[in-house]
């Protein structure tokens, strides 16, 4: 259309314009990654730090029993095999009649040295004792407290056990441990899906040892049930995960991520990704190793290098553990009041410029088993109902869990729900079966459910709602960040995205403004995010939909574009574009006068839109204009307008533009002469009847130009048919020879076919093996922490690892440059000269650079070869070594300072190695013994002086400290040194141990006390 637009802009008025858009590409950095280590065990998997200080009753376990029909029984059992020294506290959530007193604490009294109280509001839980909720009431727990609350649904089936268990949840996190006993219905099966979200412990009761087996098997059917045992059983499990995973009386400290963490880890996300193709490296390490350390804990494996092999040995463990990874914390209508904002502001927006054909998109990533999903089709389906609208919603809800996509499609969720949907909707949109609820038509009808890994797979776009709520928390920053990228990039203009109540958008503030930050629900603003490129992986390619035909994209009018307009509308008179089939492609101006719609089913002919006195004419003005190519006009055409007459000319001519080859200009021009009357009856009859007779002549010799054109179009017709008929019958005998030649090379094509089949695997195991290697050198190079340069043979960079940014201000379009006009942050002018002499002399530099904030650096310059072994560049790498540095410098400061001390000190002192050389002396000992240090290092202390220091009782003395590890105080000595004089002297010595040296030494220490020996004398 802007191509026609155009063109009659030029035909009115001699001028065009043109517009140039620029893009602006943007990359993510690659996340780091760790080389392999030595083994490990789950302590090292924690802080090397002193625990958080916490009172010691708030470290002791708490355990969340739910329990039924026939649960009173499994409970004796179960607390009669409890110690009563545990250290952790019971609380019991049961169905009880609401108008009768419970004598359960009475009962299980007998069973369990263990206190027994029926739960009081505001009751401080403490260890090795039982709390038993008290009938007609629901129970939360909060910083260890309980609290009572009077039921919100009066008559009909409560949870209770659902509700306390998911505040045990919220309170404990990956503390809280859950046991579901004998009971009817699916009770504690939401509840225990919260607890494995934050990462908890689950037991249930085997369903061959339940008076009841409806509460077992609904939460056994979930697959997150860590332990199914009898009652009796479970206590000793219990004690041993407890011993496992509790550290007793203190709070775990943070998880520090070390590199042999890093390194085991990413071996276990590797072989989940083998085994079930989802890659978890995108997920934050810390939240993995939490998950990691519970499965350990549950098969009492201390090593993660133990759990390692564990894993390989046992391939059910990884699907068990590839589950727990994956366990999605959700619920209809997860916050409330966020979704009542929805509701009231953010649908009505949405929804107000639609129309029939124009469908609302939403999609929902990380949807689990669709409460998330459903809920927002609700929502969507009760505001539509109250303002009477037949709108269509699209909602596309994904997951990368098939098993959790698999049960969203088919809609059908436990009885348990009610704690979350209000009556009102449960009546109105579910459709109640004997435990379970399911959605109606009507709502499923609004989603489709997709396996779909949000981060890697394409994204659905033209969206006008996203609701992704607490998938962000779980990622690590990089995969953050792409993804709020792909959601901008799949927004419409001024469309909504709907977080969670932890997540934000970051520092994104450019591409997103909030609409309500409590709710957590942003604006799409500013130009579409390009789609991002993560290190090692091609660009996401979105999921396209083809625009209806005729569909046209609006864009932003500037100034010229409403010239064009203004002169379009002004000087050229209405007209139409047609092709020469006289399907109508654009109108421009007016031309109600002259067209208008066919009834029945919308028709793009200008023919059927044509009104009378037009239509036969135009007809025949087209078919000259296809087959002679030249103008035609006819004039003084009175068209019928409303009960009256307008003459007009019309002028069909075919379009030569070379863009627009093909198209017709059919031009309607007013004849000014002629005015639009309402026949006027004429006062002489004969005046009529010869108006009349010219009408009638002049129809008749339309009708024989129309007759005539008609004619000699179907001869045309029948001749191109004739020749077709030909043209099919030599094809046919072509075919029919063709056909005889491919059944005679079928089988050939067969037995090729089955080498193709083999060649073909050979070929995708080497492509997946290169595949892989390119992706594990992809990671080595973007993640590792070391800054690498890449140069090619004229100094150019080619390329560089994230790492560089703390030396060079690098950015992608800086590739290609010369490494010359980058500014460095070192104190290395000789870098590219060192570079080019590498390349010379193949010979590798390895320098120690300091930058100017004073980190150094190792810098090692070697050549870049090829797998060919030919010399194409150069690599820089650059390792912090700044830490090492000011160890050196501290080291060389402490000895300086060290021996500043010791020649200080006015006694005589020397350092012996296990040989008995002297390894240094102070300088009180060569001017007290007047010897020289070339005399004295490096020679047995018995050879000093001539032999002055060889005294049998020294020799015995010091060979006794080497061989016993002994040492000596205060040994007088009374010798006559031949340069200085009798000395009498107060020895003492010992054994010294330098950590890390590697050496024994020998510190003696000579006491000159020959004045106090004659003053005392």
């Amino acid at each position: 259309m802007d191509v026609i637009k155009q063109w009659l802009f030029k035909m009115a008025v001699k001028k065009n314009t043109s517009q140039i858009n620029n893009l602006k590409n943007s990359t993510t950095p690659g996340k780091p990654d760790s080389p392999e280590d030595p083994d490990m065990s789950t302590s090292s998997l924690q802080a090397n730090e002193a625990p958080i200080k916490q009172d010691e009753e708030s470290t002791f376990p708490i355990v969340g029993i739910g329990a039924s029909a026939g649960g009173l029984e499994a409970l004796e059992k179960f607390f009669i095999n409890m110690p009563s020294d545990s250290d952790m506290a019971f609380v019991i959530v049961m169905h009880f009649d609401p108008a009768a007193k419970s004598v359960m604490a009475e009962i299980l009294k007998g069973y369990t040295k263990m206190e027994v109280f029926q739960v009081e509001d505001q009751m401080k839980v403490e260890p090795n004792r039982i709390y038993i909720i008290p009938p007609n009431k629901d129970m939360a727990i909060l910083h260890r407290t309980l609290h009572l609350y009077e039921p919100v649904v009066s008559k009909g089936i409560r949870h209770p056990i659902d509700f306390f268990f998911r505040s045990l949840s919220d309170d404990l996190k990956e503390n809280a441990i859950s046991i579901i006993f004998s009971g009817t219905g699916s009770e504690g099966t939401l509840g225990l899906k919260f607890i494995k979200g934050e990462g908890g412990m689950v037991m249930v009761q085997s369903m061959d040892s339940a008076a009841y087996d409806g509460m077992p098997g609904s939460a056994i059917s979930t697959g997150l049930v860590d332990y199914i045992l009898s009652p009796e059983k479970m206590p000793e499990q219990l004690l041993n995960y407890v011993n496992q995973f509790y550290a007793r009386k203190n709070i775990k400290p943070e998880i520090i991520v070390t590199e042999q963490t890093a390194n085991y880890l990413k071996k276990i996300i590797i072989l989940i990704r083998t085994q079930t193709g989802v890659d978890f490296s995108a997920y934050k390490q810390k939240t993995l190793i939490r998950r990691i350390e519970r499965r350990m804990s549950l098969h009492q494996i201390i090593n993660i290098s133990g759990y390692l092999r564990y894993l390989q040995e046992n391939q059910p463990e990884i699907e068990l553990l590839h589950k727990e990874f994956l366990i999605g914390v959700t619920s209809f209508f997860r916050d409330p009041a966020a979704f009542e904002f929805l509701k009231e502001k953010v649908v009505p927006e949405i929804l107000k410029d639609k129309s029939y054909d124009q469908p609302v998109r939403i999609w929902v990533p990380a949807c689990s088993t669709g409460e998330e999903a459903y809920s927002i089709a609700i929502v969507f389906k009760e505001y539509m109902d109250e303002i009477k609208s037949n709108l269509q919603v699209q909602i596309f809800a994904t997951d990368v869990d098939r098993d959790a996509v698999e049960a969203g499609r088919c809609a059908v969720y436990s009885g348990n729900i009610t704690v979350d949907v209000s009556p009102e909707r449960l009546n109105r949109f579910f459709i109640k079966n004997p435990d379970t609820y399911s959605l109606k038509k009507e709502i499923r009808d609004m989603i489709v459910f997709a396996p779909q890994n949000a981060i890697g797979d394409p994204p659905f776009l033209r969206l006008d709602l996203i609701c992704c709520r607490n998938l962000l928390i779980y990622l690590v920053p990089e995969s953050q960040k792409k993804l709020l990228l792909i959601f901008h990039y799949s927004l419409n203009p001024g469309k909504y995205l709907f977080l969670g109540s932890s997540e934000t958008i970051g520092d994104f503030t450019e591409l997103y403004s909030p609409v309500d930050k409590k709710s957590k629900i942003y604006k799409r603003i500013g130009e579409r995010a390009h789609l991002p490129l993560m290190a090692g992986h091609a660009p996401i390619v979105p999921w396209i939909e083809v625009p209806k035909s005729g569909e046209i994209k609006t864009r932003a009018i500037n100034i010229g574009e409403k010239i064009e307009k203004m002169l379009l509308d002004t000087y050229t008179p209405p007209c139409a574009i047609i092709n020469e089939k006289g399907d109508l492609l654009y109108i421009q101006g007016r031309t109600g006068k002259y067209l208008e719609p066919a009834p029945g089913n919308f028709r793009s002919s200008i023919i059927d839109m044509a009104r009378e006195g037009l239509r036969t004419e135009l007809n025949i003005a087209i078919h000259r204009v296809v087959t002679q190519k030249k103008d035609v006009t006819f004039q003084n055409l009175n068209v019928k307008t409303n009960g009256s007459f307008q003459t007009i000319d019309l002028i069909v001519r075919p379009i030569r533009e070379l863009t627009m080859q093909g198209l017709i200009l059919v031009t309607f021009e007013d004849v000014s002469s002629a005015k639009p009357s309402k026949p006027v009856k004429s006062t002489s009859r004969s005046r009529q009847v010869k108006g009349h007779i010219e009408e009638l002549e002049n129809q008749l010799k339309f009708a024989k130009e129309n007759l005539q054109a008609t004619i000699e179009e179907l001869q045309t017709s029948n001749e191109e048919l004739k020749s077709t008929n030909e043209e099919l019958m030599s094809a046919n005998e072509e075919l029919q020879s063709t056909n005889e030649e491919l059944n005679a090379s079928k089988e050939e094509l067969q037995s090729l076919n089955e080498e193709l089949v083999t060649l073909n695997a050979e070929h995708q195991a080497k492509i997946e093996e290169q595949s892989k290697s390119v992706s594990d050198l992809n990671n080595v190079i973007s993640s590792t922490e070391i800054a690498m340069l890449f140069l090619d043979n004229d100094m150019r960079i080619r390329d560089y690892t994230p790492a560089i940014a703390k030396i060079m201000n690098l950015i992608k379009t800086d590739i290609g440059r010369p490494v010359s006009d980058i500014v460095s942050k070192l104190e290395y002018e000789y870098l590219l000269r060192d570079a080019k002499e590498v390349l010379d002399t193949l010979v590798f530099k390895e320098k120690e650079i300091r930058d100017k904030k004073g980190f150094w650096y190792l810098t090692r310059i070697l050549p870049y070869r090829t797998v060919d072994n030919i010399i194409d560049g150069a690599v820089i790498t650059f390792i912090d070594i700044t830490a090492r540095k000011r160890a050196e410098q501290m080291e060389k400061d402490a000895r300086l300072y060290a021996e500043s001390i010791v020649d200080t000190v006015q006694e005589s002192l020397l350092i012996l190695d296990k040989d008995l050389r002297v390894i240094s002396a102070n300088s009180s000992f060569y001017s007290t013994f007047q010897v020289s240090p070339g005399e004295t290092q490096n020679k047995l202390i018995f050879d000093i002086g001539n032999g002055q220091w060889d005294i049998p009782q020294l020799r015995e003395l010091l060979d006794e400290i080497r061989s016993k590890n002994t040492h000596f105080k205060n040994f007088e000595v009374d010798h006559l040194f031949p340069d200085v004089g009798r000395k009498v002297m107060s020895l003492n010595a010992r054994r010294i141990y330098q950590e890390g040296v590697g050496t024994e030494k020998i510190l003696l220490s000579i006491e000159d006390i020959t004045e106090r020996k004659r003053a005392t004398d």
